[in-house]
């Protein structure tokens, strides 16, 4: 049986391995992008000041994890859709159309976090 050379690599050909290694870890670790939580709910504020609405505009996108994942969910974000619903839901829209299924979408996030599906009720 021939036997192998037991030669130890270097710890230079080490450190660099190594180093390169950790090097490749910090790149994928910092080009990874964040999920995509889902739109913002227009509320219809103006640097969060909320002005006497005499009609609603659709919303443009269905709601995303932002308000549908508990683990993601913020309460800042939530509080707005629900005091916009709570003080505007059963206004009529402004372009005079029903509810887009977009909207029932998130009516449904609405009465889902415990809102009062009265106030959601179409005139």
């Amino acid at each position: 049986m021939r036997n192998l050379p037991t030669e130890r690599v270097p710890r230079r050909a080490r450190g660099t391995v190594l180093s390169t290694l950790l090097f490749l870890a910090v790149v994928v670790a910092c080009s990874a992008t964040a999920p995509d939580t889902g739109p913002r709910f227009d509320d219809e504020t103006t640097d969060g000041v909320a002005a006497e609405l005499t009609c609603m505009k659709h919303q443009p996108r269905a709601p995303g994890p932002r308000y549908t994942d508990d683990s993601i969910r913020r309460t800042d974000e939530t509080l707005a859709l629900l005091r916009y619903y709570t003080a505007n839901g059963a206004k009529p829209y402004c372009d005079g159309n029903d509810v887009t299924d977009v909207d029932r979408q998130w009516i449904d996030v609405y009465v889902a976090l415990g809102a009062d599906a009265e106030k959601v009720k179409r005139p």
